[in-house]
């Protein structure tokens, strides 16, 4: 190899050392079968993916896997659509799966109400 080749791998290695960038925070929000996905890019270039549905929210955290390509080209070739189908796939499950233990059907039992005459003592208390 020659000096110049030498100079020219040098730079570009210290162009792809990643983590001495501070990215731009960018969020991109949108509905994916009937949920709520929220794409963000953080400013040390991890990249987290919440996706909520139904009252159930998960998330997953990404490398950045192409840093010098803006964030939403990334979403928009599909980079991240392998952590996504993964996500949305554990919310759904976690929505079909039941507990044996919780019933949405299950009454609980009342306890008896205090009337006006029922007071609470000191003694009561401990």
């Amino acid at each position: 190899m020659d000096v110049a080749s030498l100079f020219k791998k040098g730079v570009e290695k210290q162009l792809l050392d990643v983590d001495d960038y501070i990215f731009t925070p960018e969020r991109i929000d949108m509905v994916v079968d009937e949920g709520n996905l929220n794409c963000v890019l953080n400013s040390d270039g991890s990249v987290n993916i919440f996706y909520s549905k139904e009252g159930i929210t998960d998330v997953r955290a990404a490398a950045r896997k192409h840093p010098f390509t803006d964030f939403d080209t990334e979403l928009h070739h599909g980079i991240y659509d392998d952590v996504i189908e993964d996500l949305i796939d554990g919310v759904n499950e976690i929505i079909n799966s039941h507990s044996k233990y919780f019933r949405m059907n299950k009454v609980l039992p009342m306890t008896a109400a205090l009337g006006d005459t029922d007071l609470i003592s000191e003694n009561d208390k401990y």
